[in-house]
């Protein structure tokens, strides 16, 4: 017996291992596919997931409230709203603090404009106290100024609360010859001095970066805003005193004297400053929105979209008159089902007939079918305004044939008929062309064979030719149905206030109340359905039998 070789691996031509070959060749196909379809992905990605994804983020998204009222936020955790009052001064100090910014930012008004959609009327609360909150703290402003004129500068300011070493980037970046504020070193608080004036330094440093951001000002040479004074009225006013020792030799000094004599200051509650602007400041509820929509993600939108709200007590339903949007989706689903159901019917006869005509004559009529996909969508649905209304074409044919009087003419546009009949005549043609393409590939000769075995004419229609046309039923309903369900111009134009669809409320949204939280939400919640249905078709019926021909 000869004893066995070992021959080693089997190589390539190109002497590697031809397994390795093999994985290097799959690779690089794998790679050209992948580049060769990159064009097409990266085109889905950027217009239709991405997209979606920004409407899912949008719909939860509420961080507008957090960020623009950060140390409100933290005040208002342990704020106890069910006492039937505003909130404390420590709290209000806190909102001024970030109102005053916001309005120096011009955000206190989309603030408003976002919690305005939970309350009305908070929107022009917050623009119109966004107006005279930088007042607030004007009478602490005037009796430090009056105890020691140093306080109305800037000056003293920066060199009380600057970090030193800023100071000295900011004059070497001055000397530099920098006179564009936004390229400056940003504003840095001396070391311990939050601990000393907590309140003030945090008001002062918002103030002094806004300053150089905002309005390209130097710090150095602005007065603070009124309520900084505030800030530092409160931090004084502590029974326990403050660690003058710590700000440095002539701070302290500046410090110590004022702080002896800010007892004898005239205070004003900050209640009554608010009040004096708008009485709605004391209602609790006011307050009870605020703390109950700062966190930064909400099921707020989302319930909305079903007709219940999120409110300090826990989640309700609206009121009925505000009860909306669950209509919406009924009357949404029924039309789309409808107008489905319609396109069904005149499409099959219209699609049967053209495949069984001969080719030049069904050519000629497909053209037809075709000719309204050359017309302007607006135009069609216009063309239906005229023929419908009460005084026109249809009606008026109506009366003089005697069928209707001419009192009583019949109401078919502005309601749900008028939009039944316009999206029919506008998406049959979606319904006609996947009927006409499957019905093309049905075999005469099969209804010729049942006829010739006994079959009547409708038993070989419907036990022989309708099955083999079933596909291009369900590809011609999905599509109808899914263009119906998002459609918005044809049912704006002739819906009226019964035959507009979910779609006209979220158009609305987006270009007109600017909610566009709640158009996510009721945008993905459509979505939702849409693939429900689909789900449940696939379940049923099975998209495997769903062809185009």
């Amino acid at each position: 017996m000869s004893e066995a070789t070992d021959t080693g691996p089997m190589l390539a031509a190109d002497g590697r291992p031809l397994k390795q070959s093999l994985k290097r060749a799959l690779r690089a196909q794998k790679l050209r596919a992948l580049m060769l379809i990159a064009p097409l992905l990266l085109f889905v990605l950027i217009t239709f997931i991405a997209p979606i994804a920004d409407m899912l983020f949008r719909s939860v998204e509420n961080q507008i409230v957090s960020q623009t009222l950060p140390r409100t936020a933290q005040a208002l955790e342990d704020w106890d709203s069910t006492g039937g009052d505003m909130p404390p001064d420590d709290i209000l100090a806190a909102f001024t603090y970030d109102l005053v910014a916001a309005a120096e930012r011009k955000d206190h008004t989309r603030l408003g404009t976002r919690l305005n959609y939970e309350m009305t009327g908070i929107s022009s609360l917050f623009r119109k106290t966004g107006r005279r909150v930088d007042d607030f703290g004007e009478i602490y402003r005037d009796q430090f100024v009056d105890l020691d004129p140093a306080w109305e500068k800037g000056e003293t300011w920066v060199t009380l609360l600057g970090d030193p070493e800023w100071i000295d980037e900011y004059a070497a970046w001055k000397a530099a010859g920098g006179d564009n504020e936004a390229g400056a070193p940003l504003f840095r608080l001396k070391d311990g001095i939050a601990q000393v004036l907590p309140e003030t330094s945090d008001a002062y440093a918002q103030f002094a970066r806004i300053a150089q951001v905002e309005n390209n000002d130097d710090p150095s040479g602005e007065e603070p805003w009124a309520p900084v004074y505030l800030a530092l009225y409160r931090d004084l006013a502590q029974g326990g005193g403050i660690d003058v020792a710590s700000l440095g030799l002539a701070e302290s000094a500046l410090v110590e004297t004022t702080a002896k004599e800010v007892t004898r200051f005239e205070a004003v509650p900050l209640r009554s400053l608010y009040t004096d602007v708008e009485d709605d400041w004391a209602d609790p509820e006011v307050w009870k929105t605020v703390k109950t929509f700062l966190p930064e993600y909400t099921p707020g939108y989302f319930l909305s979209a079903v007709d219940l709200q999120k409110t300090p007590d826990g989640i309700s339903a609206k009121p009925e008159n505000q009860q909306l949007y669950i209509l919406l989706f009924e009357r949404t689903l029924f039309m789309s089902l409808v107008i489905m159901g319609s396109c069904v019917l005149l499409g099959y006869p219209i699609a049967y007939l053209l495949s069984n005509l001969p080719m030049r004559t069904s050519n000629v009529l497909l053209i037809l079918v075709l000719l309204p996909f050359w017309t302007s969508l607006l135009v069609r649905t216009s063309a239906w305004k005229v023929l419908l209304q009460q005084q026109g074409v249809i009606n008026d044919v109506l009366v003089w044939a005697g069928i209707v009087a001419d009192d009583a003419r019949l109401v078919m546009i502005n309601n749900q008929f008028g939009t039944i009949v316009a999206m029919t005549h506008i998406l049959l043609p979606f319904m006609i062309l996947p009927l006409y393409s499957v019905m093309k590939t049905i075999p005469p000769s099969y209804v010729r064979a049942a006829k010739s075995l006994g079959a009547s004419n409708w038993t070989a229609f419907w036990r022989v030719y309708f099955p083999q046309s079933v596909p291009g039923i369900g590809a011609g309903c999905i599509l109808v149905f899914i263009l119906a369900i998002g459609y918005y111009i044809t049912p704006e134009l002739v819906g009226g206030t019964t035959g507009t669809f979910i779609s006209n409320r979220i158009a609305y949204h987006i270009s007109s109340s600017l909610n566009w939280g709640l158009a996510a939400a009721l945008g993905t919640i459509l979505l939702a359905v849409v693939l429900i249905l689909y789900w449940l078709y696939d379940r049923l019926v099975g998209i495997d039998n769903v062809s185009l021909g």
